[in-house]
């Protein structure tokens, strides 16, 4: 008698642990694409930076549900320089086009969290960094010193159309909504972003001689919204999601 006691409440806490250990298990998507859009300020050789627009699209690996790799595309409007506060009477419009692959991980991979708890709705919350390339356009700028004529009238230096190495570091959170299955499906990001370049591209100007600030390398940060859907086969992760 004793011995069916005993084998019975061994199989109903083996059925338990069983179940809460599968309970402790999610399933996510390991794949998404996305798009949003924002705005950007320009840091480089002209006195001041000005505001643009941005959009961009991303393609996403997820490895685990917190920590992905993939790659972004970006088209916007690059603007600096107001003529009448600089000296040298620069500005420039650059309508650029980047291409970056990215990784980035999220404070969901590196903490344990119960779901509805503070955690949990912060484990979204990310950092990352990338590498990639940037394709300058400079639509308009001013290419001639002001109050210069005749022989005096030397262009400054500098490319209307070049490619330079791009670095992207990245800050956000992506707020996850769920399906009608229960699955991570749609994301919400919010994304700051500075970018830094390796040449003299971004505002078309190389004049060195001009400002001392020419030895730090251009850049520009951005602020944007987008959205993201997930899909694609799906895996196992050790969290609940």
């Amino acid at each position: 008698m004793i011995f069916y006691s005993l084998r019975a409440t061994y199989i109903t806490f083996l059925f338990v642990f069983i179940g809460s250990f599968s309970f402790a298990q999610s399933n996510y998507f390991k794949m998404s694409y996305g798009f949003g859009g924002g705005m950007n300020k320009s840091y480089t050789d002209v006195y001041e930076g000005d505001y643009g627009k941005i959009v961009y699209g991303v393609f996403d690996y997820h490895i685990t549900p917190f920590l992905t790799m993939g790659l972004e595309g970006q088209y916007g409007r690059i603007k600096g320089g107001i003529a009448v506060k600089d000296p040298s009477g620069r500005w420039f419009v650059n309508k650029y086009t980047a291409l970056t692959a990215n990784l980035k991980l999220m404070l969901g991979e590196l903490v344990n969290y119960r779901q509805g708890g503070l955690l949990y709705n912060m484990r979204g919350i990310y950092v990352g960094f990338g590498l990639g390339v940037i394709n300058n356009n400079i639509s308009n700028i001013a290419r001639y010193p002001p109050q210069t004529s005749g022989s005096d009238r030397q262009p400054y230096g500098g490319e209307d159309k070049s490619t330079n190495l791009l670095l992207p570091i990245n800050l956000g959170f992506n707020y996850y909504i769920k399906d009608s299955y229960g699955y991570m499906r749609y994301v919400i990001n919010l994304n700051a972003q500075s970018n830094f370049t390796f040449g003299e591209g971004l505002d078309g100007y190389n004049e060195s001689r001009l400002s001392a600030n020419n030895t730090y390398p251009d850049m520009y940060n951005s602020i944007t919204v987008g959205f993201r859907y997930m899909f694609g086969n799906v895996r196992s992760y050790h969290k609940t999601l």
